[in-house]
């Protein structure tokens, strides 16, 4: 039998020190259990972040990726490639500029990179779309700029389907016979004039208004017989692919000739995109080795317009026909920041320099107008190299 004190002590219950044990142990296995919660929740946010940033780069770089292959279409004559061009557009795209021998040019090339050594490199590609991208036509005489008539040497088939006056709508290239004797011009073709008889004038008219939104009336330049000018056909103007990419507040955006609503306002491709980076890719061998139409190589890389060709101007028309890769960096963050410390200090990308291009150059990661701290966020770049093909496929000079 259980004696009465025992029975006394079972009827008081648990003493203090047995509840105070519990009560360690208790919290122990709370705490313990919160960790793994918190690592758990931080586990997947991190795995989240790394998607978003996955899914928002490679969307990003393949958008890109995709014109570069197709950049120089119907402008890698050697002729057209690198050459100051006059541009007008009415919707308001503008052609990128660049430095040549200490000047601000307009080059009509298949990539013009402006590069920022403090922020992110503006990134335009340009292409057009005719099937036949040679020389179509020659000046006939002269061309005095502020006409609306080009004299040339032919009948103007081609250029809008028909020997006969009717709407065109092609947009074409005036290039001059001796390279760098004039600078280039283009328009669009508002009508194609073929007159009967003998002696008659053919000629393609250039008039503005209306659906011609690349015309101002006039060419801008004026040729004559000692520069001769040759018309190379780009295609319809509806096809024109003029394409400026950039990097603002964190979006990937994209302006465009023939995308509606983005030629002089961008419009967003995709978010959480920090930075875009890009270099040429250029061919140095001496010009005896330098037949592209036997294949390019890269043998320089390049930020900005150098020397290329050994002519001794950085950005020549010669430089751009050097150009035989692109290569092309885009930085992605993650969607949601991630929370700051006890200290209110966030450790997800350590206060250290990113770079791209194999450490080469340095990327800066913060966001103009951003409320969030850089460091709170994770980070991933996707690099690719695309080869200019059309650099390659043209005709000799």
């Amino acid at each position: 039998m259980m004696a009465p004190r025992d029975l006394l002590r079972r009827a008081r219950g648990f003493s203090l020190v047995e509840l105070l044990v519990s009560v360690v142990i208790g919290l122990l296995a709370l705490g313990f259990a919160t960790r793994m919660v918190v690592g758990s929740e931080k586990s997947k946010q991190a795995a989240t972040s790394g998607a978003d940033s996955m899914q928002n780069g490679v969307l990003a770089l393949f958008s890109i990726e995709r014109e570069l292959a197709q950049a120089g279409w119907g402008l890698n004559d050697p002729l057209i490639n690198g050459c100051d061009t006059v541009f007008y557009d009415a919707n308001g795209y503008v052609l990128p500029t660049a430095s040549r021998g200490g000047n601000i040019i307009s080059p009509l090339a298949p990539v013009v990179i402006q590069s920022s050594s403090s922020g992110s490199d503006v990134l335009s590609i340009n292409a057009g779309s005719s099937f036949s991208n040679t020389g179509m036509a020659r000046l006939s005489g002269s061309y005095a700029s502020g006409t609306a008539a080009i004299n040339i040497d032919r009948v103007p088939y081609g250029f809008s389907g028909t020997d006969v006056i009717v709407a065109g709508g092609d947009v074409i290239v005036m290039t001059p016979e001796a390279a760098g004797s004039a600078r280039c011009a283009m328009a669009q073709v508002s009508a194609a004039v073929a007159p009967g008889g003998a002696g008659a004038q053919n000629q393609l008219l250039i008039a503005s208004g209306g659906a011609n939104r690349y015309n101002s009336g006039s060419l801008g330049v004026s040729y004559t017989p000692t520069t001769g000018g040759r018309i190379f056909n780009l295609g319809p103007a509806s096809n024109l692919a003029f394409h400026t990419w950039s990097v603002s507040q964190g979006f990937l955006q994209l302006r465009a000739t023939n995308l509606a609503g983005s030629t002089q306002q961008p419009a967003t491709v995709t978010d959480n995109i920090v930075a875009l980076k890009a270099q040429y890719g250029f061919d140095r061998r001496a010009p005896a080795l330098f037949l592209p139409e036997q294949g390019m190589q890269v043998d320089t890389w390049s930020s900005t317009m150098i020397d290329a060709d050994n002519d001794g101007t950085a950005g020549s028309a010669g430089d751009y026909a050097r150009v035989a890769a692109v290569r092309i960096a885009v930085v992605a963050r993650s969607r949601n920041p991630e929370k700051p410390n006890a200290a209110g200090v966030c450790s997800a990308t350590p206060s250290t320099a990113y770079t791209v291009f194999g450490g080469s150059v340095s990327v800066p990661l913060s966001v103009t107008g951003d409320t969030v701290t850089w460091n709170c966020y994770r980070y991933r770049s996707f690099e690719t190299i695309v080869p200019i093909r059309n650099a390659a496929w043209r005709p000799t000079p």
